[in-house]
């Protein structure tokens, strides 16, 4: 297995927007690949898609499996985390309680995911709901890491976190992507550039580009794709 996504002529419509029209991707196996774009070009709609959670049309192979019409359950069996944009922790429950809530397998990674987050082995009877944004988010990408699935999709991981926190959360992600291969969306240019060893840029439903990361250190690539010339 080469790619641990493939993706071809991938199209989504939704509530009669034609949202993505005709991607294509490939995600080799192991480290980062990043899906950038400007806001609502269809990144989080690729990744939902992939988990068979919005309608779609074209050929999408997770793992090595062609898993077009799948139920999501199945696709996610088969070795996915995910890790949605807007962390979805359950706030009511414990952090032991939503973790447990995640388990997949017979004998759960809890040493793996304490490791990367020795602070929620502190807090396990404390209510997600009363942590914060950072705390919430090492919950729901320990939830992704928990069943040791050897691909994450991550959505928007930084968003909403205070520059110290998104330093902490790069760190993270970067022992993360040595555990399995992560699919990133990310805004923030500097933690792409720091995790990223490869690039996919959406634009208007379409791939625009792909290629190395170190592409992002050229200004002018960053400004005509994303919008930007700073940092972030």
């Amino acid at each position: 297995m080469t790619s641990a996504v493939s993706i071809t002529d991938l199209h989504v419509t939704i509530a009669g927007s034609h949202v993505l029209q005709g991607v294509s991707i490939e995600v080799p196996v192991g480290g980062v690949t990043a899906l950038l774009g400007r806001n609502g070009v269809g990144k989080t709609t690729t990744l939902r898609a992939l988990l068979g959670l919005v309608p779609s049309t074209g050929a999408i192979s997770v793992l090595g499996t062609d898993v077009r019409g799948w139920p999501t359950h199945r696709i996610v069996r088969l070795g996915v985390g995910y890790v949605p944009e807007d962390r979805d922790v359950f706030a009511g429950l414990t952090v032991a309680e939503n973790l447990r809530l995640a388990e997949r397998i017979d004998e759960p990674r809890y040493d793996d995911v304490y490791a990367i987050f020795p602070e929620l082995a502190e807090r396990t009877r404390q209510r997600a709901g009363t942590l914060s944004g950072g705390q919430q988010q090492m919950v729901s990408i320990a939830r992704a890491l928990l069943n040791g699935w050897p691909l994450l999709l991550v959505d928007e991981p930084s968003k909403g976190l205070a520059p110290r926190l998104v330093s902490e959360l790069a760190d993270t992600l970067e022992r993360v992507a040595s555990l399995a291969t992560v699919l990133l969306v990310e805004q923030n240019l500097a933690v792409v550039r720091r995790l990223a060893e490869r690039i996919v840029v959406l634009d208007h439903g379409e791939v625009v580009h792909a290629g190395d990361a170190v592409e992002l250190a050229d200004p002018e690539l960053a400004r005509r794709f994303l919008g930007v010339t700073g940092a972030r």
